[in-house]
């Protein structure tokens, strides 16, 4: 399949969008664990650990913003900075919403280059208190670990990882985040 920039060609900006859908497959991706509940698509997330994708190819400190909009729907900006924690910000705003009919609402879409691409994910498992949560493409080619804290305590990363590897993703890169 062809690469497809997400987010401002780069960076989920920074979780999600910037991994296309090129590169070998793995096996599709497991359903989605545990319900997400509307909370989970609203406030900031940052992105801890994902599968080296071309479209965040030097991407540090990618974040992604969800507001709601109503009606299962939100707005999203998300951010990478190009080549350290610190460097110039790339910007890239689009919308998304809830899978319809998807049960425990942990399937949504995003929409690209103003509709003409979209892309879904699965939010495939998060931790009970929803600060971090494992997200991914169908086709089991991309995933992400993001947390709501930029920095993620040694023992939630650990166990967070431990379920990533356990859902079939060995080869991650970690990307800086401020404060890190």
């Amino acid at each position: 399949m062809r690469s497809l920039n997400l987010i401002s060609a780069g960076a989920l900006v920074c979780s999600l969008g910037f991994a296309g859908m090129a590169g070998s497959a793995q096996a599709a991706a497991k359903p989605p664990a545990k319900a997400v509940s509307a909370e989970f698509y609203s406030g900031k997330w940052y992105e801890i650990a994902r599968t080296p994708n071309s479209g965040q190819r030097d991407c540090e400190a990618a974040s992604t913003q969800f507001t709601s909009t109503g009606a299962n729907g939100f707005k999203v900006v998300q951010i990478c900075r190009k080549g350290s924690a610190s460097g110039a910000a790339k910007t890239f705003n689009t919308t998304g919403k809830i899978v319809a009919g998807t049960p425990k609402s942990a399937k949504f879409s995003m929409s690209f280059l103003g509709g003409l691409k979209k892309q879904e994910y699965w939010v495939l498992d998060r931790a009970d208190d929803q600060s971090w949560a494992i997200m991914a493409t169908p086709g089991g080619n991309y995933v992400w670990l993001l947390s709501r804290k930029a920095v993620m305590s040694p023992a939630a990363r650990e166990a967070a990882l431990a379920r990533v590897k356990t859902l079939g993703y060995a080869k991650l890169e970690f990307p800086a985040q401020p404060g890190a």
